[in-house]
């Protein structure tokens, strides 16, 4: 049974974090000060909704990378329940996939609490000033690319690049619920 994102107040700073990365680096908000837009994904290996969204998500990180886009991703479930989604194999999955986004370890969970995060995967996007502009879902088909009609993600983006409020500004993550210990 699929979980559904909690609605959250829009127009709130981003959270602080400070969180290791498969590349061997910490990362914090300041990691991301340079870019016009940061969007924030809860993410892991092992949820079937993910994995579905794996492909998509790399091609919007690469279309937006010149655009000063960010993108980071944080695992937050429980690895001792979960292994597939240890640090280890978080390494593992980034390499063998080729992710061309930050891939980022919430061991403790400090982040997901503070994010109000429920769901992988489930998005946040902030603009300059790190206010959040939208929450919620990649797209409206996760199972099937081709049927996809609305893509929110992508649509928030362009929206805020151009200066506009994004036209959905949030809709219901749908996907499996963050593994919490």
């Amino acid at each position: 049974m699929p979980t559904e994102s909690k609605p959250i107040q829009l127009n709130t700073p981003c959270p602080s974090f400070n969180l290791p990365g498969v590349d061997g680096k910490n990362h914090d908000l300041k990691s991301y000060e340079k870019s016009k837009i940061l969007v924030v994904g809860f993410t892991c290996n092992h949820c079937p909704y993910v994995q579905a969204y794996e492909s998509r998500l790399k091609d919007l990180a690469q279309d937006f990378q010149t655009k000063g886009v960010s993108f980071v991703c944080i695992n937050s479930n429980d690895a001792e329940a979960y292994p597939d989604d240890s640090f280890e194999m978080m390494k593992k999955r980034a390499k063998e996939l080729a992710f061309n986004f930050d891939y980022l370890r919430d061991e403790t969970q400090e982040a997901a609490k503070k994010f109000n995060a429920a769901c992988t995967p489930e998005f946040y996007v902030y603009d300059e000033k790190r206010n959040l502009r939208y929450h919620g879902r990649l797209d409206d088909n996760y199972k099937d690319p081709q049927a996809v009609k609305t893509r929110y993600l992508k649509d928030a983006l362009e929206d805020l690049l151009s200066s506009k409020a994004p036209r959905a500004p949030q809709t219901a993550a749908i996907g499996c619920s963050i593994k919490w210990r």
